[in-house]
């Protein structure tokens, strides 16, 4: 393969190098910011051989090479056109400037969640090896591994509190991640977060006991004002907007505050202005808006049952095009963060079905494709990867492109998700959405046995249906 040539060829079918406005690439795409897509030759470039699909998000035009491809060709690029590499992060923040309010919103999610999501599967997943120790029926009828096996119950403990880390101190993770999005100083936004957690508080998780049995909760008397001492383990809403606040006085206080002063006024006020405000009145209307939020999403789910998971499940590719699933990362982790009441999340079992249903469908297209070599190509190597959890390849460089295979692909989605939501199937962990998730789902009402024969349905239905779909769409061909 001739890297420059086919780098040549990318720059005239974008429209030129001065096109471009930002350029850079991550392990399996190039992802560019266009002044004018509309230049763009799609044809063009799905006939090169490098080029294994595109999609436009975000205000991103992203060609799909593959990796230990990809970084070869865009250095020829940068040769070809004298610019400069960006960062992804410069490219998207490029991209974002054509964006609209919502996508904005949905982008300002995903940079504030997507840094701290090994943390939170490290924490899902050893809770997932917890729950194989712990849970009763999984090796023995009503008993769990360790009440046989009691010189692993040390061991359990261990892993639980292990697990349970990142999710009690998730305030944390997320005031240094929010700040740094937010633009105020990060170690601030983590020393926010270790207030609202302190182990002085009262526990989050026993704040709606307390209420419950009406015992009384411990509070600050504040010239007659009371405010209560209560922690916000767990929480993501109370600490989002508390970090925006504080980034906000921070920023307002620097523009104010003489040079001599800023270090040692600055942090204080922020920290002291920003933690009443969050006890006093911001605390307590986002952790009710967050309880509602689990609480009204979880009866939907319970609620809806079949039909609303098959809602989801047609929808959740569709949703995946738009790039609005990354708004669902900051949902999910407060989902599994109050597990002991929600018993975790919905989305992570669906979207592994919308996975699985794409790989299928690609997969099919394989063996329905006889004359284009590249697209057969493409379609086995992006079929096994959307099955593993990667789906990108499958659903825009086969799928969306065949159509039939994408209309296939969400009608098994949509079924297999009807049946894991018809069992109440949940995750009590982020990882892998795809056959290795296994370990995320939740082992009770037979969690893993119906995630497994889900995956099955699905693959099965999207496979036959676009063959189906092929013969039709052939027939059609024919009539013309």
């Amino acid at each position: 393969m001739s890297y420059k040539k086919s780098a040549e060829e990318i720059l005239t079918a974008i429209g030129g190098e001065e096109n471009i406005d930002a350029m850079a690439h991550c392990a399996t795409r190039l992802r560019l910011v266009l002044k004018d897509e509309s230049k763009v030759n799609e044809q063009v470039l799905s006939d090169m051989d490098v080029v294994k699909g595109t999609f436009s998000t975000g205000g991103q035009y992203q060609i799909i090479i593959g990796s230990g491809t990809v970084n070869k060709v865009f250095a020829e690029m940068e040769k070809l056109t004298g610019k400069e590499a960006s960062t992804t992060a410069e490219v998207k923040a490029e991209g974002s400037k054509n964006a609209n309010p919502f996508q904005r919103f949905v982008k300002m999610l995903s940079d504030i969640f997507v840094p701290i999501i090994p943390a939170i599967v490290a924490g899902g997943l050893l809770m997932g090896i917890n729950n194989i120790l712990t849970a009763p029926g999984i090796f023995y009828d009503e008993q769990s591994l360790i009440d046989v096996h009691n010189q692993f119950k040390g061991l359990a403990d261990m892993i639980n509190i292990f697990a349970n880390a990142p999710f009690t101190l998730l305030p944390i993770l997320i005031g240094f991640s929010a700040a740094k999005r937010f633009g105020a100083n990060a170690f601030l936004g983590a020393a926010l977060g270790m207030i609202l957690v302190h182990p002085d508080l009262m526990n989050a998780y026993d704040y709606p006991k307390a209420l419950e049995q009406g015992k009384t909760i411990p509070h600050w008397n504040i010239f007659g004002f009371e405010v209560k001492q209560v922690g916000y383990q767990g929480q993501v809403l109370p600490m989002l907007v508390a970090t925006y606040i504080l980034a906000k006085i921070e920023k307002g206080l620097r523009k104010v505050v003489p040079t001599v002063l800023d270090n040692l006024l600055t942090p204080l006020l922020s920290i002291l202005v920003t933690a009443f405000l969050t006890f006093s009145f911001v605390g307590p209307i986002t952790r009710t808006l967050g309880y509602w939020l689990s609480d009204g999403l979880t009866w939907l789910y319970e609620f809806g049952g079949a039909i609303g998971g098959l809602i989801f499940g047609l929808l959740y590719a569709p949703i995946v095009i738009t790039g609005m699933h990354h708004s669902f990362i900051a949902i999910e982790t407060q989902l599994i963060a109050d597990s002991a009441k929600t018993g975790g999340s919905f989305i992570f079992p669906i979207a592994t079905m919308s996975n699985i249903s794409q790989g299928a469908a690609a997969l099919a297209a394989f063996f329905i494709v006889k004359e284009n070599k590249k697209l057969k190509g493409v379609a086995s190597a992006a079929g096994i990867s959307s099955l593993l959890g990667i789906t990108e390849p499958a659903m825009f460089g086969v799928n969306l492109k065949l159509k039939y295979p994408f209309i296939g692909a969400i009608v098994g989605s949509g079924i297999g998700s009807a049946y894991i939501a018809l069992f109440k199937v949940k995750a009590i962990a982020l990882g892998t959405a795809g056959i290795p998730g296994f370990i995320s789902i939740s082992g009770q009402h037979s969690g893993w046995l119906h995630y497994g024969i889900a995956m099955v349905i699905t693959f099965v239905i999207a496979f036959v249906l676009t063959f189906i779909l092929s013969k039709r769409n052939a027939y059609k061909q024919d009539s013309k």
